[in-house]
């Protein structure tokens, strides 16, 4: 994961431009406050990257922490939000040292891909450690191996069309094309899952997982899924004996 957080620490082109680099964060955010069942909700946004809309995330829940693991990224973060009380600012060694049963809802977008299968497994089983036994791990934008790059580029197509930066988007996919990006994802590549792998992965560590309706953020051929803790043999049995 480490090349990928100097990426997206420096100054990179992965936006085609401000107006679609805006619209990202704001319908990731708009996603993200429909998973938040409480106004009182802690809420931790895992490996948020520039997060620019999380104050409205922050306006839908008690407390929420932005953990992101790239320092100038995280320093941005914490110069951005630093008047807004409801919002903290952490590392992800940060995270590790949560305290159990803290979080009400955890959310990792589109993160997945870029860490190691061993990564995904230690992040997953300390979030299963700091969400509280009610609470809810939202696993966003995993891509799957049967869907090549082919298809994210129609996503962004239609999703700048929508918003209004069509040309931009063009221009930006040859720009992309010739860019240090293309040249990390050729050489570092991207993890892919099916629906079946990532279930089991979040079953590993104590998870009962399903998959969403609808992605996060504007990639319709990219999962979503939502997790819980998953219920031991005996609170099974009291639960169907109710």
């Amino acid at each position: 994961m480490d090349e990928w957080i100097d990426y997206y620490d420096s100054t990179h082109t992965i936006y085609v431009s401000k107006l679609h680099r805006d619209r990202h964060f704001a319908v990731i955010a708009r996603d993200i406050v429909g998973y938040i069942s409480s106004p009182d909700a802690v809420v931790l946004d895992y490996a948020c990257g520039e997060a620019l809309s999380a104050g409205r995330v922050a306006d839908a829940c008690g407390l929420l922490y932005l953990a992101e693991p790239a320092p100038g990224v995280r320093g941005r973060l914490i110069a951005r939000f630093a008047p807004n009380t409801r919002i903290r600012v952490r590392s992800l060694e940060d995270v590790k040292k949560m305290a159990e049963n803290s979080i009400d809802l955890v959310v990792m977008n589109s993160v997945a891909q870029y860490m190691t299968s061993e990564e995904l497994d230690a992040a997953f089983a300390n979030i299963k450690r700091i969400l509280k036994p009610s609470g809810r791990f939202v696993l966003g934008d995993i891509l799957r191996p049967e869907v090549g790059m082919v298809r994210d580029v129609l996503a962004l197509l239609q999703f700048a069309w929508k918003n209004g930066f069509f040309k931009d988007a063009l221009i930006g996919l040859i720009s992309t094309a010739l860019s240090d990006y293309r040249e990390l994802r050729t050489r570092v590549g991207l993890q892919r899952y099916s629906e079946d792998e990532i279930e089991e992965k979040l079953a590993k560590v104590g998870f009962s997982a399903s998959r969403a309706m609808q992605n996060i953020g504007h990639n319709p051929w990219r999962m979503t899924f939502v997790a819980r803790h998953a219920l031991t043999a005996a609170e099974a049995a009291v639960k169907v004996n109710r």
